[in-house]
């Protein structure tokens, strides 16, 4: 993906998520925080699982 967002922009999207979230809270917060297409593109692309972390996250992401 060309387009990948930053890591900082999808932690701020996900700004206020308590962990361990599953896929559909992390993409419902970026939603309801604004969050541009690209993250939301790219939250949506990730494995539909419980992430521990923001750090999960961010390497989900990058997969």
């Amino acid at each position: 993906m060309a387009d990948s967002p930053s890591p900082i922009d999808i932690q701020k999207a996900l700004g206020g998520v308590s962990y361990p979230a599953r896929k559909d809270d992390l993409v419902n917060n970026a939603e309801t925080s604004g969050a541009d297409g690209a993250v939301l593109d790219a939250l949506r692309g990730i494995p539909d699982q419980e992430y521990e972390s923001p750090a999960d996250v961010s390497k989900a992401v990058s997969e």
